[in-house]
């Protein structure tokens, strides 16, 4: 029988995890793909262990095996996937097997750095070579991104006319169910032509089951679902689940009853879990699947309440913004900050921007001090955000956790790596960019995170972005605000300039994405703080006339008065033809930024 008239008759039974069990025979290495080279003939006793328990359907151990994944290891992608292909359709013994591609691994873009044609290449590869080896299927398994999961969809109808099976991992909660996603999932994979749609991971049967009718509800097409055994615990450093086979398999059952037609396990299921599914299956007869007919438990997505924007927002574009950089202190005392922040607004200043740990220095998270400022002072804060530190569950946790304090506006920064930092065996994260953070950002101003769940409003965030007029890749810097822009910044911060042309770079550059800029300036200090800007600091580049000035100062006196002239010049000009200003005074001293202000607010 073909696996489309197989898959709609339905009652199939799939496999379970290859991982969980090829750990259980001593294959430790990650990803567990590797073993398709490494240990073949532990893949093959996994698939064989399957076959035996009564699958009807197995799938091949190629999740991970993408250069992404396997990054670090000598093995080529296409050759695990080859040998992954031939030791399934070897063992399977006439069963069905699906060749199982999962996503990149880290976010493609415009969410991550990962280039989505590269991807999308590295899909076409993998199914080719998994049709050659003579799979029946491809299982796209595991997706949350659906952006992600449609380039794999097309990739793989560009390298072969298989069935694909389409499972997206849902983070079940009341809220996602609530909202009807999984209704909307399914209808929109039906449009985009493949043979099956489904769940699978993240939750256990009994929570698929939801899921699993409103799957059947939002399309006619054969429903999938891989459940986990259930929830996880680290027992030794060993992901572990306690769930028994028996009420796996009874939970599992009530799936075909709720419409699914293929039924098997993920990450922690055995052998022993799809064997008492078959037994269940063979010895207790099955009520009809229900086609389409489940009545709707969820509300459809409603008109989500809209945040109240912030003031920087109202004022962008209408008139001349002021916003002036503040450092955190080391520790917890922040009345040198506070104290700063109201002489700033007295002075008119219409932000204070704080920085998130940069160059990787240990200060304490911006959200906290941004909260207190606006709490404490009354003034507006422009909270710094790097990629560095987090991973995308906790860049999504912090920025939802910032915008219920009350934080409105966010400068997404890629960040500086750890190791050049206070601690430098820390590792840094980077899941994102500063371009997938601005995405992350406008996903929540539409009021839905990266996984397509609703978060209860839609937000309003400011996204701020940052350029470097001078770089050393000009065209690189130039192509990175453009995806700035089209991810949905609505302002630029630039790095500090030292002169005219560094200003009418960056006016041209944002004047070409149609976005309002803030044009940076530093005063220097002394001689030496003009060496170091010019030499040490990336970006920045300080004209030899400027250098020679501070050079000849009698004193550290005289090199801070000049370096004050300079950026009062420099003030005046970006007065006359920019949207903002931004300062950056010297180790956060407010003191030294407000004749600036007042000069600029003078000039208005």
């Amino acid at each position: 029988m073909p696996l489309l008239d197989a898959l709609a008759e339905g009652r199939l039974v799939g496999d379970g995890a290859n991982g969980t069990w090829l750990s259980r025979l001593g294959f430790r290495e990650q990803p567990c793909d590797l073993a398709n080279l490494r240990a073949p003939e532990l893949v093959a006793e996994t698939h064989r262990a399957y076959v035996l328990a009564g699958a009807d359907v197995i799938e091949t151990n190629t999740f991970g095996a993408n250069p992404f994944r396997l990054a670090g290891h000598p093995e080529d992608y296409r050759e695990v996937c080859r040998a992954g292909g031939r030791l399934a359709v070897e063992a399977a013994q006439g069963r069905f097997v699906l060749g199982s591609i999962g996503p990149a691994g880290k976010p493609i873009e415009p969410i991550g750095s990962i280039p989505r044609e590269e991807y999308e290449e590295c899909v076409r590869e993998q199914a080719r070579v998994l049709a050659e080896a003579g799979v029946h299927g491809i299982l796209l398994e595991t997706f949350l991104d659906l952006e992600e999961l449609a380039v794999a969809i097309r990739a793989v109808r560009d390298a072969c006319d298989l069935p694909i099976v389409a499972l997206k991992g849902f983070i079940e909660d009341g809220e996602t169910l609530a909202e009807g996603l999984p209704v909307r999932v399914a209808a929109e994979l039906e449009r985009q032509g493949v043979a099956s749609v489904g769940a699978n991971c993240i939750v256990g049967p009994q929570r698929m089951l939801d899921l699993v009718r409103m799957l059947s509800e939002g399309s006619g097409l054969p429903v999938t679902a891989y459940p986990t055994p259930g929830l996880p615990q680290l027992v030794r450093g060993i992901v572990s689940y306690d769930a028994t086979p028996e009420y796996f398999a009874r939970s599992a059952y009530r799936l075909f009853e709720e419409g699914a037609h293929l039924v098997g396990g993920c990450c922690g299921t055995t052998p022993d879990h799809i064997r008492e599914l078959r037994a269940l299956l063979e010895s207790r007869p099955l009520r009809s699947h229900r086609h389409g007919g489940v009545a709707l438990r969820s509300r459809q997505t409603a008109e989500l309440p809209q945040a109240q924007p912030s003031e920087l927002s109202e004022k962008l574009g209408r008139k001349f913004v002021v916003a002036v950089e503040l450092d955190l202190p080391r520790g917890l005392n922040l009345d040198r900050l506070l104290d700063g922040a109201r002489r700033l607004k007295i002075a008119g200043v219409d932000v204070v921007n704080i920085s998130d740990g940069a160059r990787a220095r240990l200060r304490m998270t911006p959200s906290a001090a941004c909260a207190t400022i606006q709490s404490r002072v009354g003034i507006e804060a422009m909270m710094h955000f790097s990629c560095r530190d987090r991973n995308l569950l906790a860049i999504q946790a912090d920025i939802l956790g910032a915008h219920t304090l009350g934080i409105r506006n966010v400068l997404a920064i890629t960040g500086d790596p750890a190791n050049i930092g206070d601690y430098p065996s820390a590792t840094s994260v980077f899941d994102v960019d500063s371009i997938g953070m601005v995405r992350i950002l406008r996903r929540f101003n539409e009021g839905l995170d990266l996984a397509g769940n609703p978060v209860g409003m839609r937000c309003a965030f400011t996204i701020g972005v940052a350029f470097n007029p001078l770089p050393m890749d000009r065209d690189l810097e130039r192509d990175r605000l453009r995806r700035k822009a089209d991810a949905g910044a609505h302002v630029v911060y630039t790095q500090p300039v030292f002169d005219e042309r560094a200003i009418d770079e960056a006016l041209e550059a944002c004047r070409s994405v149609g976005l309002p800029c803030l044009v940076g300036v530093l005063p220097l200090r002394s001689q030496r703080h003009c060496e170091f800007m010019h030499n040490e600091v990336p970006g920045i580049e300080i004209p030899e006339r400027l250098r020679r000035r501070i050079a000849e100062a009698a004193t550290d006196e005289d090199a801070q008065r000049i370096g004050m002239e300079e950026a009062m010049r420099l003030v005046e000009r970006i007065r006359s033809c920019a949207q903002g200003l931004y300062l950056m005074p010297p180790f956060g001293n407010a003191g030294a930024a407000i004749p600036l202000v007042e000069a600029a607010r003078a000039g208005g």
